[in-house]
């Protein structure tokens, strides 16, 4: 849990790149268009941040750092799913006609995007105390969806961009806390004596 001042200055924080975005927006000064990778790739640099303290933690312990990091994962993982709003609501304003809209349904690199959108917006709606006292173990398990959100974000932004390295660098540190938190695992495993084996 954080104070309500430091949350404040937290989402203060993590608006500002929001408003950079918005003011370019009304502003005319960028395109609409121009604005959807900015925007998208901060829905995604947050749910890595979010999903990044825990298998950390795992790996080198459970210091003052990852404590700080771990009480702030839930307001990043909302961050995230503002992003992705934010990041469709630029979508609707380049696209304008809700008939074009809806005609680009149908291609995979676009309804991944709204599926992974869905997917967010569950984790992120019972991303409050009360929810977490309500659903008990549930409420961890509906929030393993954002795994499955960020695996169709990445699906989204290489069908858009057939650039693999952009999204390559952002996933690679969570891709390594996962190997370092197995590696955790396997080494805290107790090994077997040759009389255990042969018992076995």
């Amino acid at each position: 849990m954080i104070g309500r001042r430091k949350r404040l200055i937290l989402w203060i924080a993590l608006a500002i790149p929001a408003a950079a975005i918005l003011y370019d927006l009304y502003s005319g000064r960028v395109l609409a268009m121009d604005l959807l990778h900015p925007s998208g790739e901060m829905a995604v640099r947050l749910m890595i941040l979010a999903m990044l303290p825990g298998p950390l933690s795992a790996f080198f312990g459970l210091n003052y750092f990852f404590r700080a990091w771990l009480a702030i994962r839930r307001n990043l993982g909302v961050a995230a799913f503002a992003y992705a709003m934010l990041h469709l609501a630029i979508y609707c304003a380049d696209m304008r006609i809700l008939s074009a809209i809806l005609g680009e349904f149908i291609l995979p690199s676009i309804w991944t995007g709204w599926l992974a959108l869905g997917l967010l917006a569950i984790p992120a709606a019972i991303s409050f105390d009360r929810a977490v006292r309500l659903l008990r173990r549930r409420w961890k398990q509906i929030q393993t969806l954002v795994y499955a959100a960020l695996g169709l974000s990445l699906i989204h932004w290489l069908l858009l961009d057939w650039s693999m390295g952009p999204a390559f660098v952002h996933v690679a540190p969570l891709v390594a806390a996962w190997l370092l938190r197995g590696l955790s695992r396997f080494r805290s495993r107790p090994l077997e004596t040759p009389k255990e084996r042969t018992l076995s």
